[in-house]
């Protein structure tokens, strides 16, 4: 009996699965316990520096009152948020490669 239609996040997984595959990604080795570890602490540095982050977002918006002053806190603020998710996304591949990637 066939299934249903696939859904959109289906659909997405399915094609980065591939893509996973044709870059030589395998999702098939898993994770040491230390490595688990490894990646629950980047996981909570990068929470914390968020965290941190966005308290310093909230005074500053709290003391600015200008549109264009607090244009420029939104924009900072967006831009640190991302790289620190993207510090954090490279911390945790590395640490799934293995240290080596």
């Amino acid at each position: 009996m066939a299934e249903g239609p696939k859904s959109a996040f289906e659909l997405a997984m399915e094609r980065l699965k591939a893509q996973d595959k044709e870059a030589g990604v395998s999702e098939d080795a898993p994770l040491t316990a230390k490595q688990k570890e490894e990646i629950a602490e980047a996981r909570r540095v990068a929470s914390a520096r968020l965290a941190e982050r966005e308290i310093l977002f909230s005074d500053g918006m709290k003391k600015t009152f200008e549109p264009e002053a607090r244009a420029v806190l939104e924009e900072e603020f967006r831009i640190d948020r991302e790289r620190i998710e993207s510090d954090r996304d490279r911390a945790i591949e590395k640490i799934r490669r293995g240290g080596r990637g």
